[in-house]
């Protein structure tokens, strides 16, 4: 079985995303490199630097599924049907109805909470990683001990308000092993 790993972009004040959900300063350096990545099944394509398309490429291999949550799925606008990583669990208590019996969908809803979201995750991963992307699933994860690694892109902006990534952990405090800095 892989790993779960959060992965998220984060300002250097702690944000996931500005005030009104808004990601655009924290999702720049996607765009601002030489070295091209076609992602979502070529729905665009990122242009980052070569040491970022190394750890990005191996992310994408060695990830087989994701869970994030109702928010994000409704912020990013379900990704237009093709999310980054799939298939995608996302944990709800109100799963949106157009999306309950879409024939090929890539989404499991899951009402029943964040470890059985994980837990599925990992079952649909089989010995791949599963990718945790918002903070409240996140933040759930770890009090629950089912978080293996946390991976940062440490964004070289200050948003002062917004989402923070871990506001309400309520855990003793947890010593963290440093793995890879790119």
């Amino acid at each position: 079985m892989g790993k779960v790993s959060l992965g998220i972009s984060m300002s250097l004040d702690g944000f996931v995303a500005g005030p009104g959900d808004d990601i655009q300063h924290l999702f720049k350096w996607y765009f601002g490199g030489d070295h091209e990545i076609p992602v979502q099944k070529g729905r665009f394509t990122l242009k980052i630097s070569p040491q970022s398309a190394q750890m990005l490429d191996k992310t994408m291999d060695n990830t087989g599924a994701m869970v994030a949550g109702r928010r994000m799925f409704d912020v990013a606008q379900a990704w237009g049907g093709n999310p980054p990583f799939q298939p995608c669990f996302i944990v709800t208590h109100n799963p949106p109805p157009e999306w309950l019996d879409k024939a090929g969908s890539p989404f499991t809803f899951v009402s029943d909470g964040v470890e059985s979201a994980i837990r599925q995750a990992q079952q649909a991963a089989g010995e791949k990683n599963v990718a945790v992307a918002t903070p409240d699933v996140a933040q759930q994860g770890l009090k629950l001990g089912l978080i293996d690694e946390i991976h940062i892109d440490l964004v070289p902006v200050l948003l002062g308000d917004g989402v923070p990534l871990f506001k309400h952990l309520g855990i003793e405090p947890l010593e963290l092993e440093i793995v890879q800095v790119v």
